[in-house]
């Protein structure tokens, strides 16, 4: 009877670890969301073109030459730079460059936040599936060597080719299933794998274009987590000015995947 209850309490403890985790991330999720450089402070999006751009709704004047832009003859970093971006502030609103490339190049933009926009006052909050110990799963890493270029499309119709690593091979409902992840270039190596996926809730109790996942990098053995009650929606769900990325056909998952965050409520 003792080993019983010492065996009852060890696994008491094994699930409510993860599930303790998971809360802790859904507030870290809700509070970078909500920060005063969140995506719900998004504004606006403007594509520049080589040459003058005057932007009515920002009251400036950006040049873009050669793959340069001066506002009043100052240079401005973009959001790729080591050292930018180069943050304009003016009042409520900030604004700075952002440069995305696709096969056809290089495309620069500045892009608009307002710590007192509509969607941060109106924020619905978040949904989430009940927590589901089931769609915590192994999966391991099948490196590609080389690493394969994968063509990723965004919600823009910009096509880049994004490096994926190896492929992550799973099972769920007793069937193997494989995603490519692609590197999250934002950190530092060892890089966290990024996975951009959907399954048979999209577009029904899940936004319909994507969900998106972090896994850890392998560890020693080849295995990461993948933990679905992690996945969440991309920015373009709580603004049209974002460029989120969609996922390869190879991540359309034909299962359900009842876990992680749910349709946005404040969503069109």
């Amino acid at each position: 009877m003792m080993l019983r209850s010492i065996a009852a309490l060890a696994l008491v403890a094994a699930i409510s670890q993860p599930v303790s985790e998971w809360e802790e991330w859904r507030n870290h999720r809700r509070a970078r969301l909500l920060a005063d450089d969140g995506w719900l402070t998004l504004s606006g999006l403007y594509w520049l073109h080589e040459g003058k751009n005057d932007i009515a709704p920002l009251h400036s004047t950006f040049v873009l030459k050669n793959g340069h832009v001066t506002l009043d003859g100052k240079p401005l970093l973009d959001d790729t730079d080591p050292k930018g971006p180069t943050v304009i502030r003016r009042g409520t609103t900030s604004f700075m460059v952002i440069k995305r490339g696709d096969v056809k190049g290089d495309h620069y933009g500045i892009r608009a936040k307002d710590t007192a926009s509509a969607a941060r006052k109106n924020f619905k909050g978040l949904d989430y599936f009940p927590y589901n110990p089931a769609l915590r799963v192994t999966a391991h890493f099948e490196p590609y060597n080389p690493p394969k270029k994968i063509p990723i499309t965004n919600v823009l119709g910009m096509l880049t080719e994004e490096t994926s690593p190896g492929a992550l091979v799973f099972q769920l409902h007793g069937k193997t299933y494989r995603i490519d992840p692609i590197w999250d270039t934002s950190d530092p190596e060892p890089r966290d794998l990024f996975i951009i996926f959907k399954d048979a809730t999209s577009g029904k109790e899940t936004y319909g274009a994507a969900r998106y996942l972090y896994a850890k990098p392998a560890d020693a053995h080849g295995n990461t987590v993948l933990d679905f009650n992690k996945s969440y929606n991309p920015p373009c769900v709580f603004t049209p000015y974002a460029t989120c990325p969609l996922p390869p056909a190879q991540n359309r998952l034909p299962i359900r995947v009842d876990a992680g965050e749910k349709k946005y409520a404040g969503h069109a």
